[in-house]
């Protein structure tokens, strides 16, 4: 396991959840009166009601009118809800199937850094739930799945992808303006292709394409397109991608708009993942980053897993008692090549010189604490449960380091996000599904 910070997908695939979830509570609808469910789809050999696609319509129309997104019409939204319960009810599928669980200490944990991040207490937060009518154990439930997800990606995808040097030196000869500081405004549409797509469909979304384009070349709304037609997760918030770094944007999107004027749109660009349509927002900043001198921390650690034998409270014991042998003038190094699950324990934990914001927030809060040879109490991140003892620390210039960092970190987040495309795109494809929204 690699210590350095996840690339952004994977953080957003968890932080963004999460926020969703504390800041829209008011998505969900308040109790209503007893309605008579019906199944509309079923998933391999589970099924979705209509009532749950219900409450994901209400809560997607209450979105997309605080963001100022004219609404698709109803049967398109149904139609890409359902869709997205699909894919979601095929993920937690796949996650008990191969026995990953969210214990309670995990779920506490992220609720409390919900709670906190809105400024509240457990019991506000508990408080504002019950007065939108939401249930407080169907919250945590929800932001369990939230979470399941998240460690699911991290596992199948973000976990297998490697970046080599030659890349990292091919990606800096070739695109200098990606560290420029110039930051773009994008948002896009996927039209999506199935796995070992046929002739047929291939055109089929081709055509797809063509009348998407059509109807924004008409001046129609990019956002309100993108909300009706995309197949991409946050087709629903009109495509917006945010404020980026070319080098934070994937490279058939950088490639796009690196040449563009704000409120522009691409030609139908193709990936692996099917067609896309790409719009330039706007752009903002630039001119080169000035050469920077940062303090630098030299650090080990000892990384334990928990899992499905091992518990929360277990690895942090564990920790704790090596912890008490560190102190008692047993070898740190020899400690971690012992015991730690990180890829450092043949180096003793040795995690090298590490910049400000190379680790996980978590990691480098109890770091940045530290005096030089202390030894941290036990540290839950989302890799597991660390031990953290600081070397020494120096003042270095790091221009061209954090260039390298950058770069990799932008290589592992493009290659991530389209592994992770592919991904589920392979696992939709594999799952049996039987839609009876359209019956009677």
């Amino acid at each position: 396991m690699n210590m350095t910070r996840p690339f952004s997908r994977t953080r957003l695939a968890l932080a963004i959840g999460l926020s969703a979830a504390a800041l829209s509570l008011s998505a969900h609808a308040a109790p209503r009166a007893v309605e008579v469910d019906r199944i509309i789809a079923v998933v391999n050999n589970e099924v979705i009601t209509a009532l749950q696609l219900r409450d994901r319509v209400a809560q997607a129309e209450r979105q997309l009118r605080r963001q100022g997104v004219e609404l698709p019409p109803m049967e398109v939204l149904e139609r890409q809800l359902l869709e997205r319960l699909i894919v979601e009810r095929a993920q937690i599928q796949r996650a008990e199937e191969s026995a990953l669980r969210i214990d309670d200490a995990a779920l506490e944990r992220a609720i409390e850094r919900i709670a906190s991040s809105n400024k509240l207490s457990l019991d506000q937060l508990r408080a504002t739930l019950a007065q939108d009518g939401v249930a407080w154990e169907r919250f945590r439930e929800e932001i369990r799945t939230e979470i399941l997800l998240s460690r699911l990606r991290e596992r199948e995808v973000d976990n297998r992808i490697v970046v080599t040097d030659a890349e990292i030196d091919n990606f800096i000869a070739n695109t200098p303006d990606a560290f420029s500081g110039e930051e773009f405004a994008v948002a896009h549409i996927l039209l999506r292709t199935p796995e070992g797509a046929t002739p047929e469909q291939v055109e089929a979304v081709r055509r797809r394409a063509e009348r998407t384009m059509a109807r924004l070349r008409s001046g129609e709304d990019f956002a309100r397109v993108a909300a009706e037609v995309s197949d991409a997760p946050d087709g629903l918030s009109g495509g917006a991608l945010g404020w980026r770094r070319l080098d934070r944007l994937p490279a058939l999107f950088a490639d796009a708009v690196r040449n563009m004027q704000p409120g522009s749109t691409s030609p139908v660009l193709r990936s692996a993942a099917g067609l896309h349509i790409v719009r330039l927002v706007d752009r903002r900043g630039g001119g080169m980053e000035a050469m920077q001198q940062l303090e630098q921390t030299r650090a080990r650690h000892i990384l334990i897993r928990n899992s499905e034998v091992l518990s929360d409270s277990d690895a942090e014991a564990r920790l704790l008692g090596l912890r008490e042998r560190a102190l008692n003038g047993a070898d740190f190094g020899e400690l971690a090549k012992a015991n730690s699950a990180d890829l450092s324990a043949a180096k003793g934990g040795d995690l090298g010189w590490v910049n400000p914001g190379d680790t996980v927030p978590e990691f480098e809060r109890a770091m940045n604490a530290l005096q030089p040879g202390e030894v941290s109490l036990p540290v839950k991140s989302p890799f597991g449960w660390h031990l953290i003892q600081v070397v020494e620390r120096r003042m270095q210039d790091v221009t061209d380091e954090r260039k390298r960092n950058a770069a990799r970190m932008a290589l592992r987040e493009r290659k991530a996000e389209e592994a992770y495309e592919d991904w589920v795109r392979q696992l939709r494809d594999s799952t049996y599904v039987d839609y009876r929204l359209e019956r009677e």
